[in-house]
């Protein structure tokens, strides 16, 4: 890889952080038993990032968009190192599952839905597995049951943000994937 190849990989990386932490500001958020939980934007962003730079570029711009959200709200500054492995994850899979043709075949639009899918289900169940552990168990004190039964409350918001990210972000990169294609090979 030329060093102008580094660089460019290095600014859209940066670029897809800060695009995936302003989708993060761009939430409702809703108090429910336990934590709270939010309708927003990043996780559209996270697909994104999968989808340009692949699985490690993707988890990274994930992972810390997210987390340098979460060090803006005193409420999530203790949990930000969940939200860097957990967003984190989300990048990787879909980086890992768009990305998996063999080297110089092109992303297709089916290929990056069913990346997204894949990603959007791996991040619904760490994200509801650290509202049952981290929320529930450590932070509420809850019994598993009660735990369990608190997710309940977090389902719908999950389950929008996931429909929302698997309808968009493909569609988003398949407006931006030509003006990738110069500095991203395998977008052509």
């Amino acid at each position: 890889m030329r060093n102008s190849e580094r660089v460019t990989r290095l600014v859209i990386g940066g670029l897809m952080a800060a695009l995936v932490f302003v989708g993060s500001m761009l939430r409702i958020t809703l108090p429910v038993n336990v934590g709270t939980t939010s309708f927003h934007l990043g996780n559209i962003m996270c697909a994104l990032s999968g989808m340009i730079l692949g699985p490690v570029g993707g988890g990274l711009a994930s992972g810390i968009g997210s987390m340098l959200y979460d060090w803006t709200n005193p409420l999530y500054i203790a949990e930000s190192w969940i939200t860097l492995l957990t967003k984190g994850a989300y990048g990787v899979v879909v980086g890992l599952v768009a990305w998996s043709g063999k080297t110089g075949t092109p992303l297709t639009y089916r290929r990056n839905v069913i990346a997204t899918v894949a990603g959007a289900v791996s991040y619904a169940a760490l994200y509801l597995f650290k509202g049952f552990a981290w929320d529930g168990l450590l932070l509420g004190g809850l019994q598993a049951g009660p735990a369990a039964i608190s997710l309940v409350a977090k389902l719908p918001a999950t389950a929008f943000n996931a429909v929302v990210a698997i309808v968009v972000a493909p569609i988003l990169f398949a407006a931006i994937q030509k003006t990738l294609k110069g500095s991203f090979h395998h977008l052509a």
